[in-house]
């Protein structure tokens, strides 16, 4: 869903396209208790710091661990939704709380569980 997908700015009304790059453990990277997740924005590279400790407690509420295919997905439908609200272009960085992330997640599991329009 959220690997390759298009957002509308809300103050330009431009339509930029958003294309999954990397996902690293920022601990490596920039000493952060994170994991980035890395998008092309029309070309222009932007992260999406979602907090390592939102695993540990989804874990703790569901028994359920999130994979690094779902951490996609989470900061992509994060990444889309600020786009949309025009929080916008420009930016090279997003950081979400854990309740931040577990909300992305809960919308992202709702949507794959909707039943497909026809």
């Amino acid at each position: 869903m959220f690997g390759d997908f298009t957002a509308t700015d809300r103050w330009t009304k431009k339509q930029v396209h958003c294309v999954y790059q990397a996902l690293i453990v920022a601990i490596a990277t920039r000493h952060a208790d994170a994991v980035d997740i890395k998008f092309l924005v029309d070309g222009n590279t932007v992260w999406v710091a979602l907090p390592h400790p939102a695993w540990v407690e989804y874990k703790k509420r569901t028994g359920k661990a999130i994979t690094d295919s779902l951490a996609v997905e989470i900061a992509g439908h994060y990444l889309q939704a600020a786009l949309q609200a025009g929080e916008g272009l420009g930016r090279d960085m997003y950081s979400l709380t854990v309740e931040e992330t577990l909300a992305h997640l809960e919308a992202v599991v709702s949507a794959m569980q909707a039943p497909a329009a026809v």
